[in-house]
């Protein structure tokens, strides 16, 4: 199995255990559950990602790899 390119964060248990929690619920919020069921109903490509416009449910385009992770001119935020 491949390591993850992200690495570790050095966090205590307790930090840990509490972001494990955080994670788990923003994931599952409506919104974010709709917007991953979203982006399997269209398919994703290994050429390209699928972007949602403004964080919104429905509004999507077809971008490349390259202008999705590289926020679009903005640089990293």
């Amino acid at each position: 199995m491949k390591s993850s390119p992200i690495t570790k964060q050095n966090l205590s248990a307790k930090a840990a255990a509490a972001k494990k929690r955080r994670d788990i619920a923003m994931a599952k919020t409506k919104r974010r559950t709709a917007m991953r069921a979203q982006a399997q109903r269209l398919g994703q490509r290994s050429d390209s990602d699928i972007h949602h416009v403004s964080g919104k449910v429905g509004a999507t385009r077809r971008v490349s790899i390259a202008k999705n992770r590289g926020g679009f001119g903005k640089g990293t935020k």
